[in-house]
């Protein structure tokens, strides 16, 4: 479905992405590891076109992304749940899950409405809310209903775990799980390698803008290197 071949992206002189090669098929949940620095918020920002690449392809479905503006790459199915959500803190519940289909004129926004209030039914419960004042937790929900609102075939997700409590990082995972039972493909970065893998059915591994390892998730929580860099064993 999603095919990075060889991405090079710079921050000014700096070589964040260094030939960044990586696939996602069609209904996988591949998750992106790596500790902070090694370009994994970079990657998704090329991918959802926030940022701009000097070499290397980006292509959906055999279709180039490269040189696309971001809304149009929403319409064609990828919708990016940034670190720190980035909701809109001033608007109420409603008004960002209606900001997410801001592109679409189809009839079915009604329709995903629904189905993102039952499977966030706090989101129903606070649609009146200024987005501003939820808790953490919700603010996470809201950020992820929102992006599911632009119906995409293709989700990107950036540290969805940030700063929420163990109890509400289960939670949070099983959506994710569900979201992808649904039918949607994600490709997850998260620093919490464990729950990451948990979920995932295959990963790459990061290191200072270039890919250093992949392999299923299975293999990756067995790797020696995985498990002592990653998920906290010696």
């Amino acid at each position: 479905m999603l095919e990075v071949e060889s991405l090079h992206v710079y921050y000014g002189e700096i070589h964040a992405l260094k030939g960044v090669t990586l696939s996602v098929g069609k209904g996988e949940v591949v998750t992106l590891l790596g500790n902070n620095g090694a370009g994994k918020t970079t990657t998704l920002k090329t991918l959802s076109g926030l940022l701009p690449s000097r070499g290397g392809d980006v292509r959906l479905e055999g279709d180039t992304l490269l040189g696309v503006p971001p809304h149009e790459i929403v319409l064609r199915g990828i919708a990016h749940v940034p670190e720190g959500r980035r909701i809109f803190n001033r608007l109420t519940v409603l008004d960002n899950l209606e900001m997410g289909a801001y592109a679409r004129a189809d009839g079915g926004i009604g329709q995903d409405l629904e189905q993102v209030f039952a499977l966030f039914p706090r989101l129903k419960e606070r649609r009146t809310q200024v987005a501003g004042t939820l808790s953490g937790g919700e603010q996470q929900m809201l950020a992820i209903g929102r992006a599911l609102m632009a119906a995409p075939r293709l989700l990107l997700l950036d540290e969805p775990s940030m700063g929420l409590a163990p109890v509400l990082v289960e939670q949070i995972f099983e959506t994710i799980q569900g979201i992808n039972r649904q039918g949607t493909t994600i490709l997850l970065v998260e620093q919490n390698a464990a729950m990451a893998l948990s979920i995932a059915h295959r990963g790459y591994v990061l290191e200072t803008g270039g890919i250093v390892l992949s392999g299923s998730a299975a293999d990756l929580q067995e790797n020696p290197e995985v498990r002592r860099a990653y998920l906290g064993e010696s």
